[in-house]
Formats: C-alpha cells, sequence, structure tokens
C-alpha cells in the first residue's frame, strides 16, 4: 500500500508584517520590515529595545474580554489565524468525519507572559500561593491544540511538538505522516509564539543572541550580511491546513499545493551553538529530499533558517553547499526573518506559507537589509537581496533549526492533478 497524497488547502497567518495571508504576503514581497521599539513593556534597563512586535491585534474584539483574559497571547494567536486558515479552507466541519481531523501545533515555549505575570505577581506578595486559576492551563505549550479542538470540534490527534525554533515545522511534518499513512483525513497544523516580554527578551539578552542596533531597528535584522550582530525577536502565528489529496478533491476544496517530503535530525553537538560545518543542517535536507524522492536538481528556491547570528548563517550555508554543489548557484535563497523576525516556534509555519506562496505567485520573496557582503560567502549565491525576483517555482523547501540542535526541513511542490 502506497502513502497517500498530501495536499495544502488553507492558510491563515498573524505576523509582525500583517494579520491576514494577503498583507502578510504583500509587505513580504515589498521589503517590508516588522521591526520597531517595543511598546508592550518598558525597555528603559534593557540592552536590546526593539523586536517584530504584532500590531494592531485586538485579542478583546477577537475574543471578547472574558474569554481574552483566560487565554496567554501564544493561544489567541494561534486562534487568531486558524480562523482565517479555515474560511480560507472553505471547511464545513459539520458535513465531515471530525474524528478523523486532528491538531498538531508547534510552540518553542508556550505561555511565557502568563508564566512571568503570576511568579512576579507571587514574589511581590507576601508568600501566600494566590495564583490564578487559569494558571497552568494558561501557560503549558500543549493548550494551543487544545484550544483549536474544542472550537472546532476535532476528535483527532491532538499534541503540541516543542523543538524549540524547529517546532512547528515538526508539527507540519508529523501532520504529514499522520494523512499519508492513512490514520487522519485532514490536520489543523503551524505554530504560535509571544516571546515579547521582559522575560523573553531579557533572556534571549543574557545570551548574547539578540541584535542591539537600537539605533536602526528597521535593519537590525541582517541576514548573510557581513554586519549582522544577532536576530530580532518576533511574534505571530502561522495555520497551515493539510488534508489527503481525495478527501480535499470530494469537498471542492482548492489546492494551494502539495507537501511532499519532511525530515528532521539532530546536530548531537552542543546546547545552542550550531555544528560547526552545518553537519546537522545538511542532513536534514538530505533527508526531506530522499522523503521526497526528489535531487537537490529539483528545487527553485530555499526558505532558509537564517536568523541573522554570527555563527547560524555561515553553517548553514555550509551546510547548503554540501548539499547542492553546483546547484547552489540554480536556485534562490531568501530568509524572510529578515522581514519577520524570528518567531521562534512559529517560525516553521510562518515560512512555510512564504514558500507556499512563492509556489503560487512565481515570486521570491527577499532577503533585506543587505548592505555589507561578507566576504566568507560565495558571491555567485543568489540570496535574493533586497528586492523580491520573479521566477517560475515549482518546488520550494523551508529549514527550521533550533537550541538543543533540533532541525527540521520541508518541502511543498506546485500540485498537479
Amino acid at each position: 500500500m502506497g502513502f497517500k497524497r498530501v495536499v495544502v488547502t488553507g492558510l491563515g497567518a498573524l505576523t509582525p508584517i500583517g494579520n491576514s495571508v494577503p498583507d502578510y504576503w504583500n509587505a513580504l514581497i515589498n521589503g517590508v520590515s516588522g521591526a520597531a521599539m517595543i511598546k508592550s513593556f518598558d525597555t528603559e534597563k534593557f540592552k536590546t529595545k526593539f523586536a517584530c512586535e504584532v500590531k494592531n491585534f485586538d485579542a478583546d474584539g477577537f475574543l471578547g474580554r472574558k474569554d481574552a483574559r483566560k487565554l496567554d497571547p501564544f493561544v489567541q494567536y494561534a486562534l487568531y489565524s486558524t480562523e482565517e486558515a479555515v474560511k480560507d479552507a472553505g471547511v464545513d466541519f459539520e458535513k465531515l468525519d471530525t474524528n478523523r481531523i486532528g491538531v498538531i501545533w508547534g510552540s518553542g515555549i508556550g505561555g511565557l507572559k502568563t508564566f512571568l505575570d503570576e511568579v512576579v505577581a507571587f514574589a511581590k506578595g507576601d508568600g501566600t500561593p494566590r495564583f490564578n486559576p487559569f494558571f497552568i492551563p494558561k501557560m503549558i505549550a500543549d493548550i494551543a491544540p487544545g484550544h483549536i479542538s474544542i472550537k472546532y470540534g476535532l476528535r483527532g490527534p491532538n499534541f503540541t511538538t516543542v523543538s524549540a525554533c524547529a517546532s512547528s515545522n515538526n508539527s507540519l511534518i508529523d501532520s504529514f505522516n499522520y494523512i499519508r499513512l492513512g490514520r487522519a483525513n485532514m490536520f489543523i497544523t503551524g505554530g504560535s509564539e509571544a516571546i515579547i516580554n521582559e522575560a523573553g527578551i531579557g533572556g534571549f539578552n543574557a545570551m548574547h543572541a539578540l541584535s542591539v542596533r537600537n539605533d536602526d531597528p528597521a535593519t537590525a535584522s541582517r541576514p548573510f550580511d557581513l554586519d549582522r550582530d544577532g536576530f530580532v525577536a518576533g511574534e505571530g502565528a502561522g495555520t497551515i491546513i493539510l488534508e489527503e489529496l481525495e478527501h480535499a478533491k470530494a469537498r471542492g476544496a482548492k489546492i494551494y499545493a502539495e507537501m511532499v517530503g519532511g525530515g528532521m535530525s539532530a546536530d548531537a553537538y552542543h546546547m545552542t551553538a550550531p555544528h560547526p560545518e552545518g553537519a546537522g543542517a545538511a542532513l536534514v535536507m538530505k533527508a526531506a529530499l530522499n522523503d521526497a524522492g526528489l535531487t537537490p536538481a529539483d528545487i527553485d528556491y530555499v526558505n532558509v533558517h537564517g536568523t541573522s547570528t554570527p555563527i547560524g548563517d555561515p553553517q548553514e550555508i555550509k551546510a547548503i553547499t554540501d548539499v547542492f554543489g553546483e546547484d547552489i548557484y540554480r536556485i534562490n535563497i531568501s530568509s524572510t526573518k529578515s522581514m519577520t523576525g524570528h518567531l521562534l516556534g512559529a517560525a516553521g509555519a510562518v515560512e512555510a506559507i512564504a514558500s507556499i506562496l512563492a509556489l503560487n505567485h512565481g515570486m521570491i520573496p527577499p532577503t533585506i537589509n543587505h548592505f555589507t557582503d561578507d566576504p566568507s560567502f560565495d558571491p555567485k549565491i543568489n540570496f535574493t537581496f533586497n528586492q523580491a525576483q520573479k521566477r517560475d517555482v515549482k518546488i520550494v523547501q523551508s529549514n527550521g533549526f533550533g537550541f538543543g540542535g533540533h532541525n527540521a526541513s520541508v518541502i511543498f511542490k506546485k500540485y498537479e492533478g
């Protein structure tokens, strides 16, 4: 018995550069930066004072004030992007077997804001444990898919993948595998993250991971630029509806793309640093290609992890060079984190959406904020610097790598009946 085919039938996005898929895509191809001075808390004593925050998001208006107070922002974001994806997919769950529809969701950290608020309130008190009864169910990383399943009455597989910045790529791969093995008909999958608060920014500052370009936030995320100095924190959510092909056709769904492969690997090297030769990154890209039955010659565009860190970017290019050989000069490479910042556990989903839209629109989003060539990179590599490029894109690969040495890579292709 062969694998079933898996297609994308719905998309939803809440990002620092757009609160819907059309707005997100328009900002991407126009090279819009989502970075600005942080508004959600006082940054006076912080080394980094800027981030890529979600803008004009009204949780009370979307959920109602009472319900919004019961949910951490990372869950609010998940529900918001999922509502768009469900509408986009034209799904009427009352007409479908909801026992065979699941939710697999990625988040690297979960309810950090909830944890911060509750622990700070306790520390300021007299030692009496007056914790909010919603503290634990607001905070735990698995609660987002729980709320999605409750809202839509979905009783299929339901869990969270936690692998740092590879989390939502892992959620896509797990969903893909359940469907192609015939164990489910459809998944709501993706990821969300909300770490732009005192603990998130302070913690990453303590690691010296964030850019400190406070004088020019809009250009701070500079993947592959000589003067890159760290990543820019982002927040938001991305939702993708994955569906078994015949199930999608039976209900007359529109099809954005076909998911054809996914790979996973570990660096087995260091708690936070990538392998110096990009060994794990190369392994995961090869694994995804092998899973899809493809070769490097089949790929047109790689949406790279590309975080704008001094050590991370070179290792990924070493890995891509190892995997693609001479084909590296034929493909487009770009890092959409140059615009959205790094959404951590949500990055894979948001970047998979960018990759799928590149297939549909024949346009490669740029790597913005490139000012100075890094002499360690081959100048013949097409990083798609500063301006979107038209291209007939048939197959895309999207990478995600996380602290702990977690690597996950996904591949989508144009749908052919």
